[in-house]
């Protein structure tokens, strides 16, 4: 695999200005169009993953969906099964109606106990009445950094269809959950690379409400500039999910992302890096979660978005 070949122009933009380009050289070798033999048993034990998908007017979606273990799988490691029946979805989340027009898809596998998580990107062959199966573009592991450590307790059965509600402006509940959020989903694309789906930790708060159409969210040392930076730099759609784990909740927003360079701040919050990137809000959408969870938190200690675990 020719790695410059392999990173689009805004990944290489970001690379280099960040000063990353040979460590981003030295990490490809870790991309394959096929899940690892590894990953496969993971993978197949989860009962969450973030999904990325693009909508007909070109706006783009970070969803969670929710399932028993074993309806994410992989046999072959070159396609990627999601068994979620035409009765178990939540057409309140646009996923669904997205990945019939716009086949792009990225997936994040993510453990929160354990801090493991495994991303794939790729392209819906099959949708129907009983799941989606999706053909592998790139896979990957990614490193354990800035993931808040909880143990799902319980998982119900789906209760659909869910509340939800709408709306452009942040305010009431709607910011009250960003304000409190610890851990936050993103949805990015490329025209040639397709759509990713990535995670962004830190301590509750780190995501900043600047006005009721802007949050400011802090690139810490370590997060990748693979995808989700170069992806918005070519282009700025974005999506965010922002789980509410007390109340069974789920924010989502999507609207236009900026990277902010060598920011001044006397409160700098990024652990050296002086980069931040902005999030201008287009529309939003507070539903609940179809099935009732209970989680555990596992972290006692504060959480330190600058040392790497």
């Amino acid at each position: 695999m020719n790695v410059h070949s392999s990173f689009h122009e805004g990944e290489r933009a970001v690379q280099e200005r960040a000063g990353e380009s040979a460590i981003a050289d030295r990490n490809i070798a870790v991309l394959s169009d096929t899940v690892i033999a590894g990953a496969r048993p993971f993978i197949a034990k989860q009962f969450m993953a973030a999904l990325a998908s693009v909508d007909a007017e070109g706006q783009v979606w970070s969803s969670l969906v929710f399932g028993k273990p074993g309806f994410l799988h992989t046999d072959s490691g070159r396609t990627i099964q999601i068994d979620l029946p035409e009765k178990e979805r939540d057409l309140a989340d646009p996923l669904w109606e997205n990945l019939a027009f716009q086949p792009d898809i990225g997936m994040l596998f993510i453990e929160l106990g354990s801090r493991r998580r495994y991303r794939v990107n790729g392209t819906v062959q099959q949708l129907d009445a009983s799941g989606a199966e999706v053909a592998i573009r790139e896979a990957y592991p990614n490193c354990p950094k800035y993931i808040q450590r909880r143990h799902l307790r319980q998982l119900g059965e789906p209760a659909l269809p869910v509340q939800a509600a709408h709306g452009t402006v942040l305010r009431g509940t709607v910011e009250d959950i960003i304000r409190q959020a610890d851990t936050v989903f993103v949805a990015s694309r490329h025209s040639g690379s397709g759509a990713d789906a990535s995670h962004r930790g830190g301590n509750p708060g780190f995501v900043k409400v600047v006005d009721e159409t802007t949050l400011r969210i802090p690139d810490y040392h370590g997060n990748s500039l693979f995808n989700t930076l170069g992806n918005i730099t070519a282009d700025p759609h974005a999506g965010l999910c922002i789980p509410d784990f007390a109340h069974g909740q789920l924010l989502q927003l999507t609207g236009t992302a900026s990277v902010q360079w060598d920011q001044d701040d006397p409160e700098d919050e990024t652990g050296g890096t002086r980069r931040y990137w902005e999030f201008k809000v287009q529309k939003w959408i507070l539903r609940d979660t179809p099935q009732q969870l209970e989680w555990e938190y596992l972290d006692a200690s504060p959480f330190n978005p600058g040392t790497p675990y």
